[in-house]
């Protein structure tokens, strides 16, 4: 399969809403997501991201505004449209009686073509014992049992909700693989979490999602060009007045704080914006004993967002029942 990032888009929302009687799940919303790319949406829970991801399946209906597919209405696209797609639901529902090669076989009648070894080939990599009754299986083997149904028939576009949920950290890797694979093959992704680091990992675009809108969209690398750095300068004692006043003076620096640093030395913390040339040409004119410049904190950045407490629902009142994995 092969597909470029031109063209129609594979998602493509405008003024898209959604209400549960009278509360507010999605606030019109516009998205744009191009073939063959990886596209994450990142909120707490409650922000709309599953709401979103089930009216792309005609799962729920839209309150309002339009919605396209690869290329089609979801509603009219019907059960044809859907078996391009693969799906993993956030609340994984599966039917526990039957083993978990049974069920993956169930899922290949209703999902198309699978091509022969496919599904051994991804429960080898995932490490799930096919042979086992599902209901004998942790929460992170069902996970991969979904993660299989999902990849197994190669569909268009993948869309993934907390796909990682309950996964090892290798099994984690494993995954993120299996979606860079997939970017490569032509394949769509559409993945969201409340975890920006997995989004970070796999995605080229994003978007931030609050109370049902969106606040921010771009790309890892712009996010990360203007995320906030923290730093440590580390001098002697003697000069931590002046490397302090530096500091201070510097644009983009702010919260400047020295501690007592043992041996005779002082060390100012402070955060750092998108200014880092102009705080390298003066730390450089210090005369330093150890510097230290962490990683962008894009999860800091992404937090202030939503001020200081994100774990509470967004959108209290607008839950929906868990779906079974199709």
């Amino acid at each position: 399969m092969t597909t470029t990032l031109t063209g129609e888009p594979a998602v493509s929302a405008r003024g898209l809403a959604k209400h549960y009687s009278a509360n507010p799940a999605l606030h019109g919303i516009d998205l744009d997501i191009a073939r063959g790319s990886v596209f994450g949406m990142i909120g707490p829970n409650g922000a709309g991201k599953t709401t979103t991801m089930r009216l792309l399946l005609d799962i729920i209906r839209p309150s309002g505004g339009e919605l396209r597919v690869l290329g089609e209405s979801p509603r009219a696209g019907g059960a044809a449209l859907r078996r391009r797609i693969g799906y993993l639901p956030g609340e994984l529902h599966l039917a526990t009686r039957v083993r978990g090669r049974e069920l993956l076989a169930h899922y290949a009648e209703i999902s198309g073509p699978v091509r022969p070894g496919a599904i051994e080939a991804l429960a080898d990599r995932l490490g799930v014992d096919l042979g086992r009754p599902v209901r004998s299986l942790s929460k992170g083997n069902k996970q991969k049992i979904g993660l299989i149904q999902a990849f197994m028939h190669e569909p268009e576009l993948l869309v993934l909700d907390e796909p990682t949920s309950g996964l090892d950290p290798l099994v984690q890797q494993e995954f993120h693989a299996m979606l860079h694979e997939a970017r490569a093959n032509g394949q769509t992704v559409f993945l969201s979490s409340h975890v920006l680091s997995e989004v970070q990992q796999t995605a080229h675009d994003i978007a931030i999602l609050k109370e049902g809108r969106i606040v921010e969209r771009s790309t890892v690398a712009a996010l990360r060009e203007n995320a906030v750095r923290h730093v440590r300068v580390t001098v002697a004692e003697p000069d931590a007045a002046t490397a302090r006043a530096v500091l201070e003076r510097l644009p983009g620096v702010t919260g400047v704080a020295p501690a007592p640093n043992g041996a005779g030395t002082v060390a100012l913390s402070a955060r750092l914006d998108s200014h880092v040339d102009a705080f390298v040409k003066a730390v450089a004119a210090l005369d330093l004993v150890d510097l230290t410049v962490e990683e962008p904190d894009l999860e800091e950045m992404v937090l202030a967002y939503y001020g200081a407490d994100v774990s509470a629902s967004a959108d209290a009142g607008t839950a929906e029942p868990a779906e079974v994995a199709r």
